[in-house]
């Protein structure tokens, strides 16, 4: 009798043995084609083992079908490189050996509270902040033994973005799921979908459209590897463009307007008009522009953004113009007042520099002449005034030839007022001569002039490079943007 108790108890126990290493496999058998049937053959074989993985034998990995929806984009922020999105994740894995007849149960499919199931603890690695994972209640269970578990995810996620080409930006950011705790012995991460259909579902319901759209879905599985072991892992790569358009409007526009109307202002004449008073108004309305839109210009503290470069440049080369103004306009009343133009600066402006900026050097005028003739038919006289190398001022009086004037035999008296008339017309030329120094400037205080004119124009033309090249290089990276082909 206790021979056969015994082997009872040994048959019990291999009997249990078997169970263990056969999983959860179970067959369920309803007792009528009803939910209540169904529940009750459940609740005996399948919800007391939820602890489990249901696998064969703990050695063997189950399969976790994973696939995302992007259903929402709600913005990216640039400070804290962080994303923030709304998914939809969905998982799918088979209950070793449990199944049951569809006609027998009265049902193929039947929804089962969450945690009466194993669930596989599947993370995603970005994940910062508050995180809503909105968990559904209930999953779907099949009559193979198949499990769909299906539930939207709001999360802030962390995002390595490259803000170099702002407003024309295109940010890949990354998630990765993988299990928390379970090696890839134990679970073991399947795409679902393809790349392809998970994009196209995910313009289809995509529910937002704001500052960045969906340009691209990229999957790839990797392997995490540790020194404790190796994770299963999927990483979704989800390719966002930004609308450039707000950012075009409210910064590129105003601001090529505002360098616009600077570079027309070199049309004007610094000796007739205060340029200098246009230029500062321009500089503080430059200022003031950036001090309204700095808040939707993007801070971080990697990388400086290309349209912060370019907005620097264009207000370096307002400063720069006003400071030139002010140098030319000094020029222009002060010149007298300044030295011999150093030979460094002669040779490098005057000689080099005019010729890149197409300007010809004026010849000086240095020869007057004044001509003086009686009005009674006595001789005129020509005193012509002139300016050798040394600068030194020579007046000559020059006789017309006799057969020019008539030469009558003059009285005594009229020798005396001739005299008298050339040393006024000398006097005269003398007067004359110094006023034409004051008006026409000495020869430094024209290289002076001639130099500020140079310096105008090369700043001029270093403006309209500049234009061009800010203008072709913001359309080429817009046309860049436009044609990311997914």
């Amino acid at each position: 009798m206790k021979v056969t108790m015994e082997k009872n108890k040994i048959a019990e126990l291999l009997c249990v043995c078997f169970m263990l290493s056969q999983g959860l496999a179970a067959t369920l058998n309803c007792s009528s084609p009803t939910a209540p049937a169904l529940f009750r053959e459940l609740e005996r074989n399948l919800f007391p083992e939820h602890l489990m993985r249901p696998v064969e034998t703990f050695s063997t990995p189950i399969n976790i079908t994973l696939g995302i929806t992007v259903v929402g984009i709600l913005g990216l922020d640039e400070k804290s490189q962080t994303l923030s999105t709304v998914l939809w994740e969905v998982l799918e894995w088979d209950i070793y050996g449990l199944n049951w007849d569809e006609q027998e149960c009265g049902t193929k499919r039947v929804s089962v509270p969450r945690d009466k199931l194993w669930i596989p603890d599947i993370l995603i690695a970005e994940l910062l902040g508050d995180n809503n994972y909105q968990r559904t209640p209930y999953v779907y269970l099949y009559n193979t033994g198949h499990v769909y578990d299906d539930k939207p995810i709001s999360m802030v996620s962390s995002c390595r973005l490259n803000i170099y080409t702002f407003p024309f930006d295109i940010q890949n950011c990354s998630l990765t799921f993988g299990s928390y705790l379970h090696f890839a012995d134990d679970i073991r991460l399947i795409q679902g979908s393809s790349s392809e259909d998970i994009l196209q579902e995910s313009r289809d319901v995509m529910e937002t459209s704001g500052e960045w759209e969906l340009a691209d879905i990229n999957v790839a599985g990797t392997t995490l590897a540790l020194e404790s072991g190796e994770y299963s892992e999927i990483q979704f790569f989800i390719v966002l463009r930004r609308r450039p358009i707000l950012y075009v409007v409210n910064l590129l526009i105003p601001s090529g307007f505002l360098i616009t109307v600077d570079l027309f202002s070199f049309l004007l004449p610094p000796q007739s008009v205060d340029r200098c008073s246009f230029k500062m108004t321009l500089i503080l309305g430059y200022t003031v522009f950036l001090l309204i839109m700095n808040d939707l210009l993007p801070v971080t503290g990697e990388t400086t953004p290309l349209i912060n470069v370019f907005f620097s440049i264009s207000l370096a080369l307002m400063v720069a113009s006003l400071l030139e103004t002010i140098f030319i306009t000094n020029i222009q009343f002060a010149s007298s007042q300044y030295g011999t133009v150093p030979h460094w600066l002669k040779v490098l402006v005057l000689r080099y520099l005019v010729v890149i900026v197409c300007l010809r050097t004026k010849e000086k005028t240095t020869r007057i002449t004044v001509c003086i003739g009686p009005s009674n038919g006595d001789i005129a006289a020509v005193n012509t005034i002139s300016t050798n190398s040394s600068g030194t001022q020579i007046i000559s009086n020059n006789t017309l030839p006799d057969k020019l004037t008539p030469a009558p035999p003059d009285p005594p008296h009229h020798h005396l007022s001739m005299d008298l008339l050339k040393k006024l017309s000398r006097d005269l030329a003398a007067i004359r001569l110094q006023m034409e120094k004051h008006f026409q400037g000495s020869i430094a205080s024209q290289e002076w002039q001639m130099i500020g004119t140079v310096i105008d124009r090369l700043l001029f033309i270093l403006y309209i490079v500049f234009i061009l090249s800010s203008f072709i290089t913001i359309s080429g990276i817009w046309i860049w943007n436009n044609s990311y082909s997914t």
